[in-house]
């Protein structure tokens, strides 16, 4: 016999019991869904981790200032101010691991248009803090050196405040807003960034230039030191974890401290931070992979078991053909076929039911879906396999068979 006809007598033999053949690939099915729908929900959550920490900015670092100790209490990190502005210089222009360094002074405030307000975080800053977060610009542009210098009340809105102040659609560039009573100039707007992992709205958010905000927006002034981080860029990736110690050798040095003088600072790499949410995805992914696989082989089982009652069933079957001439491979290729069949058709629908599981799932976490069609074909393929592997064993007693034991049979 030909191959093809020893698949037509398979698929045949199959559609005769089509609730039967449908169960017996059911596990197969839920084990190639698992898998395509486990790495589309895996990819995309670590897409959606590595899109937050890049909005946050590329090869970044943060400096927080030192923490207090009042009556042997010790508070965290940030709550002594320590960095001075001549630090962030030094760390902005002697460092050539650096590219640039920017202050974040923060402060909540209420926003006034001419007819609507919002509650906000202002953040003052320089220049450069656009470039170290990767802050694009939508309309308008940014303030300059220039401006802060020379304490510009100038302000660029996040998208958010925008949407508060003044509408869906509308550009605010030129507006004149109220801050604390004190009139600013909408100079830009920036680019939207989203939510960070935490749920802060990077959006909700008005930059004024660092000068102007010490001067019209904090309540007190600190005089040398900084209120708040400061976000420093590694020159590129491969350095910025020479960045960090180069950071943290050159504040140790300025804040003179002794060899066995603990830091005064925290020198905290992002890139370390999305490096351990990566691991934690990838290792969740290797759980439900494990997963799989444990329902592919079940379903493997299940195939061995429903051909041998299949080879039960269609024994006289099995001898007529070998009576009139059908060769002990033949008999052997068509119940193979059977489970191979059965194996591909339950990888096939396990992969679009994966697919449509990964979709739903996506929607509801907001997660992108990345399909992987090598994964799609390389499940397929591994279906395919356990269907040959468990199925051997019943097409071989199958060809075995006696012919006239075959026929005798009831």
């Amino acid at each position: 016999m030909s191959i093809l006809e020893t698949v037509v007598l398979a698929l045949r033999a199959l559609l005769r019991s089509k609730t039967r053949s449908v169960l017996t690939a059911l596990g197969i099915i839920i084990g190639v869904g698992a898998v395509i729908a486990m790495v589309a929900i895996g990819d995309g959550a670590k897409a959606s981790v590595q899109k937050v920490f890049d909005s946050m900015g590329t090869n970044l670092l943060i400096i927080l200032p030192g923490s207090s100790r009042s009556g042997g209490a010790r508070g965290g990190f940030g709550s002594q101010p320590t960095i001075t502005w001549d630090d962030l210089e030094a760390v902005r222009t002697q460092l050539p691991s650096v590219r640039g360094a920017a202050p974040e002074m923060r402060s909540n405030a209420q926003v006034f248009s001419e007819d609507q307000n919002w509650n906000t975080s202002i953040i003052g800053t320089t220049t450069d803090y656009f470039t170290v977060r990767s802050w694009t610009m939508a309309q308008g542009a940014h303030f300059t050196d220039a401006d802060n210098e020379a304490g510009a009340k100038v302000a660029v809105l996040g998208q958010t405040v925008v949407d508060n102040l003044y509408g869906k659609g509308f550009n605010p560039v030129g507006q004149v807003i109220r801050i604390n009573k004190t009139p600013f100039t909408v100079m830009g707007v920036t680019a939207p960034k989203g939510q960070s992992p935490v749920g802060q709205d990077f959006d909700n958010t008005v930059f004024v230039p660092a000068t102007t905000f010490r001067r019209q927006v904090q309540a007190q002034s600190l005089g040398a030191y900084i209120t708040g981080a400061v976000f420093v860029q590694a020159a590129s990736a491969d350095v910025t974890a020479k960045a960090q110690a180069d950071v943290a050798n050159l504040l140790r040095m300025r804040h003179r401290l002794g060899e066995n003088d603990a830091d005064d600072f925290d020198v905290r790499n992002l890139a370390e931070v999305a490096s351990g949410q990566q691991q934690s995805t990838e290792t969740l992914s290797l759980l439900l992979a494990a997963i799989a696989a444990v329902s592919l082989v079940v379903g493997g089982i299940g195939i061995m078991n429903i051909m041998l009652v299949s080879v039960t069933e269609r024994t006289r079957e099995i001898g007529v053909r070998v009576a009139v001439g059908a060769r002990p491979r033949d008999i052997l290729a068509q119940f193979l076929i059977e489970a191979l069949t059965l194996a591909v058709l339950g990888g096939i629908i396990g992969a679009a039911v994966g697919l449509g599981v990964a979709k739903l799932l996506a929607a509801q976490f907001g997660w992108p879906m990345l399909v992987r069609p090598d994964v799609a074909l390389l499940a397929i393929g591994f279906s395919g396999l356990v269907g040959v592997v468990f199925g051997l064993y019943p097409a071989r007693k199958a060809s075995l068979l006696d012919p006239i034991d075959a026929l005798r049979y009831e």
